[in-house]
């Protein structure tokens, strides 16, 4: 195909990518909001919401490493096409439960499994397809392009949820989601995965690897790629400590602050906006040359933001007050989740050989989600026992503190040899963007 015509279909993929994404995430940001409403209001209880967190988490950190490996041994843009068609009969399926027997924490549950298997398979394939999808001169973009279109659904689909909570039936979050989700799908089947793929072509004769020994050379490349190491320690411990705001902000806005629907999506919508700005940003600039050193401050930033959630617990505020202050906090929040993660992304999308992009991006979710279950389970346990501000005040201190250990300045320097040390000390931004 000639360069002049890949290009123009790069850039095709390039905006269907965006919008596939734009709309799947409507779906599905305006059901959990939903789901999550529902089931705080009708147990009143942290450990039952926190075990639907752990139903959308525990299954895709079980079946990542397969999944990796069926990334990389079959047609990527099969797999996130019938992911995306399991979404859809899935959502139908509560839908039928709904109307013929009536939503129960059951079927809830059954059903954020399933979502969240369907998920990790579409995300893997669509992660691992990036530079076959795009020219490495955009793929920067494709990533903030991705962030956008997530961020934009992030924004609406709070404030929709609100307000139709309450307003509409459950079946009618769900005709959403899948009405959004056929969408999607006839989106991504327009896509062709392979038109900047360089991947190994497998000769006829040839003995294949079987899965064991596929995924014993995935953590084998892995082992040499010293950075990848570091980020799965650092992700494993910060997802860990995260729980305490996963479970605890839900769970401290409705349950103890008693803010309404309408402006508790509000504040999720705050987020949003701030990885939309920041989304945006980070398409029209250069690439960011110290990618960890800018993601370590970020995570840091983090933790200062999760000790803040709890500061509306510890001194007396009016409503209005309170709600300004939470809009303020989550702005950031999304703002430094995409400091974090796009540069990041970009950098691994670069140094990750196509052939085994699906085991290593699998690797790597599997790692970094691991303790996140425990976590849900932990943290619900202590929100319905202990103060919630003194548990966020003391994960955040242990989320900074881990940070500050496992990316400290030594191992940004191996990192990012070219960065004196003085810089890493010193932290200067200029040294960052």
């Amino acid at each position: 195909m000639e360069d002049s015509l890949k290009l123009k279909k790069a850039t095709y993929h390039l905006w269907t990518f965006t919008i596939s994404k734009l709309i799947s995430s409507f779906g599905a940001q305006v059901y959990s909001f939903a789901i999550s409403f529902y089931i705080l209001q009708a147990t009143g209880s942290a450990t039952s919401f926190a075990a639907n967190l752990i139903c959308n988490i525990l299954p895709r950190t079980i079946a990542a490493p397969f999944a990796g490996y069926i990334v990389d041994k079959y047609p990527r843009k099969i797999i996130a096409i019938t992911s995306q068609i399991a979404t859809t009969l899935a959502i139908a399926g509560l839908l039928i439960v709904s109307f013929t027997s009536g939503l129960s924490l059951v079927a809830i549950y059954i059903t954020s499994c399933i979502l969240s298997l369907t998920s990790m398979f579409s995300g893997v394939a669509f992660t691992s397809s990036i530079t076959g999808l795009v020219d490495e001169t955009r793929i920067q973009k494709a990533m903030s392009l991705n962030q956008m279109s997530i961020s934009f659904a992030a924004i609406a689909s709070p404030a929709v949820g609100g307000l139709l909570y309450g307003a509409v039936s459950m079946p009618v979050f769900l005709i959403m989601y899948i009405s959004a989700s056929i969408l999607a799908v006839v989106l991504e089947s327009t896509m062709n995965f392979k038109l900047y793929a360089n991947r190994k072509e497998v000769v006829e004769g040839e003995q294949k690897e079987s899965m064991l020994e596929s995924m014993k050379a995935g953590v084998s490349y892995l082992k040499l790629q010293p950075i990848l190491v570091t980020i799965i320690w650092v992700s494993l411990l910060i997802n860990f400590l995260f729980g305490a705001f996963e479970v605890g902000y839900s769970f401290i806005l409705i349950e103890k602050m008693k803010m309404a629907s309408q402006h508790f999506g509000l504040t999720q919508g705050a987020f949003a906006v701030g990885m939309l700005l920041l989304s945006i940003f980070f398409t029209v600039r250069k690439e960011v040359k110290f990618p960890l050193l800018l993601s370590k401050r970020a995570i840091i930033g983090m933790g200062i933001i999760m000790g803040a959630v709890a500061v509306p617990l510890l001194i007396k505020l009016s409503y209005n007050t309170v709600f300004g202050f939470y809009l303020l906090i989550m702005f950031c929040l999304g703002a430094l989740v995409i400091i974090v993660n796009t540069p990041m992304q970009v950098m691994l999308q670069k140094q990750i050989d196509d052939d085994y992009k699906g085991r290593v991006f699998s690797i790597l979710e599997t790692m970094s989600m691991a303790l996140m279950p425990l976590g849900m389970v932990l943290y619900g346990f202590l929100y319905d026992i202990f103060p919630a501000q003194w548990i966020l005040l003391l994960s955040a201190s242990l989320f900074i503190g881990v940070t500050l250990i496992l990316a400290r300045p030594s191992v940004v320097r191996k990192a990012h040899p070219e960065l004196g040390e003085d810089k890493v000390v010193k932290g200067k931004a200029s040294t960052v963007l």
